[in-house]
């Protein structure tokens, strides 16, 4: 029974419907429980630092439960997208009945599609993968399957890496330099696996030209089923996506580096390139996301079997409390300053 608390990750796609539903004030409701509840809750309930026996991870990793409740966000997602769609294009709505359910839909893109998306990509099954690639489509970031997979495990806490924010930098500085430079990265990554297959660049190999041809096909498909407007709705959905999935790597890695070598390198990735947070709430709703540290350290690891590691860095709120923390710089620079080990900070 204690697995079923995963289904609190279903709580942001359910307030969407009940937004879509009911309309008015409630099209805010996702955003009022993402922000606002959830940060509030995070404070009351109790940290969890608690690890799985042996025996009760082996269990747990050849679950299946654990992997429907991820297949079941593809449905969820695409459904409640194509819903508001279909209610824009169609019925007369006001300017915040509009807001409300743009910031809502955006947010589930980017915490059932994206979040999830990142769980599937990992993951070695071929089609597992492809379904992670289906969940970044709605965001038009099908390229973050190439520089995360690619790029940020190698790079991870260095300045290699766009997905590290440094230290001092804004949120809102990073939103900005992430994006760019990931993009841009993804091309690199993508031009350098074709060369060492021996494969030409224009080849059908290329998967950053497939992703785009299949965004581009998608933004063409709204066109001609919702209309013009539409296309610029599925636009800022994708862009609110994207902004929270880089407000999370901004709080994952903040500050934190990778010390170099005698020879030069980068020492290898531990516990302690990535901050944790065993907050309960924050914990499931994410797919133990915020168990971070440990995922860096085995990425090909099952969100239900992320450990904790008493030497990684730990936060002092939640995941979703970070995030709205990491909104007023100096708020943010105040409490995290401070816990970065004087010889990361860079």
């Amino acid at each position: 029974m204690k697995d079923l608390k995963y289904l609190i990750s279903y709580t942001i796609p359910a307030t969407a419907v009940i937004g879509l539903l009911l309309r008015g004030n409630w099209s805010f409701l996702t955003p009022a429980v993402a922000f606002i509840l959830v940060p509030v809750l995070e404070l009351l309930l109790p940290v969890n630092a608690k690890n799985l026996t042996k025996s009760q991870s082996e269990s747990k990793a050849v679950n299946r439960f654990f992997d429907l409740l991820l297949y079941l966000n593809i449905p969820i997602v695409f459904g409640i997208l194509v819903w508001f769609f279909l209610v824009y294009s169609s019925e007369m709505l006001s300017t915040p009945e509009i807001t409300g359910l743009l910031i809502s839909t955006g947010i589930v893109v980017g915490s059932n599609g994206i979040n999830v998306a990142h769980e599937l990509g990992h993951r070695k099954g071929q089609w597992e993968k492809t379904l992670g690639k289906l969940l970044l489509l709605p965001a038009l970031y099908m390229h973050f399957y190439v520089e995360h997979n690619f790029g940020h495990h190698q790079h991870a806490a260095t300045p290699a890496d766009p997905a590290s924010a440094k230290y001092n930098q804004s949120v809102y500085s990073f939103w900005f330099t992430s994006m760019t430079r990931q993009y841009i990265k993804a091309w690199r990554i993508q031009s350098q696996l074709l060369k060492r297959a021996g494969q030409s660049y224009f080849s059908i190999y290329n998967d950053m030209l497939w992703y785009t041809v299949i965004q581009v096909g998608y933004l063409a498909a709204i066109f001609f089923v919702f209309g013009k407007a539409t296309v610029l709705i599925a636009l800022a959905v994708a862009l609110i996506a994207a902004i929270l999935l880089e407000s999370i790597n901004y709080i994952e890695h903040y500050g934190l580096r990778r010390n170099k070598t005698a020879s030069g390198r980068y020492e290898r990735v531990t516990e302690i390139h990535s901050w944790n947070s065993n907050h309960v709430l924050g914990r499931v709703m994410l797919y133990e996301l915020t168990r971070h540290s440990d995922h860096h350290y085995k990425a090909h690891k099952k969100y239900q079997v992320l450990e904790y590691h008493a030497v990684s860095p730990e936060m002092p709120y939640g995941y979703p409390t970070s995030m709205v923390i990491s909104l007023i710089p100096p708020l943010w620079f105040s409490i995290m300053n401070k816990r970065i080990p004087e010889e990361m900070k860079s």
